[in-house]
């Protein structure tokens, strides 16, 4: 049975290397299921019994987001990423693995997504519910709105926008593209609508709307196909519109 290689950038903060190991080649073999291989036997190709790879995954069906990382340099899910298209489609049958560079390395192939989730709540991504009563059903929603926000409800904060968004970096504060679309999913609740201001003033910062060089770059590695640019487009004008409320002092809807 023929054999490829896993080409991995590890190790911790300011001592990484790379580190290459040799797998049997199987169909339907994916990124994780060749790390499990190595965690069962960590021997690399110069016949060194190393420490076992570190990575991180918990559904094992792109939604929870946490196995990201870069696969030949493109941010990718590596559950669902399989290893014989790779092969296939480079002609080689080195695959090279390495965390992303855009967040804090733990070790290995680990690193924090604490800043996505402290940007989420910079930006109020939740709605406030009174349960004290019961005030009956909501009001309803259009079928093609609906469509929408369930594209946008089904982000994982997996990262891969902001790995492959440019304006974010050391000197940038750019929330991210993924705070946008949550913020009109949010925004799009009719519960939430009443809060919108508290979510779209943080965007008028630094920061905010306006620090989107629109790249595009999200758009097109986002695992889940959200229509990130729409999402921005559509923030951005609200955030003119918010803009214009506070300067002529309308009252916001939840005051």
């Amino acid at each position: 049975m023929s054999t490829f290689r896993l080409k991995i950038y590890r190790g911790t903060p300011g001592k990484q290397y790379w580190e290459e190991f040799e797998l049997k080649r199987r169909p339907s073999t994916n990124i994780i299921s060749a790390l499990m291989d190595i965690q069962k036997n960590p021997v690399n190709c110069k016949g060194e019994k190393v420490t076992p790879v570190v990575w991180e995954a918990g559904c094992l069906e792109e939604v929870c987001g946490s196995c990201s990382m870069l696969i030949n340099g493109f941010p990718r899910q590596a559950c669902t990423t399989l290893i014989e298209p790779i092969i296939e489609k480079t002609k080689s049958t080195t695959v090279t693995l390495a965390p992303f560079s855009k967040f804090p390395l733990i070790r290995d192939l680990v690193f924090s997504r604490d800043s996505m989730f402290e940007n989420l709540k910079k930006v109020n991504a939740w709605i406030d519910v009174d349960n004290t009563f019961d005030h009956g059903p909501g009001p309803k929603i259009s079928p093609d709105k609906q469509e929408v926000m369930y594209s946008l409800s089904t982000c994982m904060t997996c990262g891969c926008c902001v790995e492959a968004c440019p304006q974010i970096n050391k000197r940038s504060k750019f929330l991210g593209p993924q705070i946008m679309a949550q913020v009109r999913l949010f925004n799009a609740n009719p519960t939430g609508a009443h809060q919108k201001h508290k979510r779209l003033r943080p965007l008028m910062e630094e920061g905010g709307i306006n620090d989107c060089g629109n790249a595009q770059n999200c758009v097109r590695v986002c695992p889940k196909k959200i229509p990130l640019t729409d999402a921005i487009a559509a923030i951005g004008r609200d955030v003119t519109l918010q803009s214009l409320r506070d300067f002529f002092s309308f009252p916001d809807r939840d005051v």
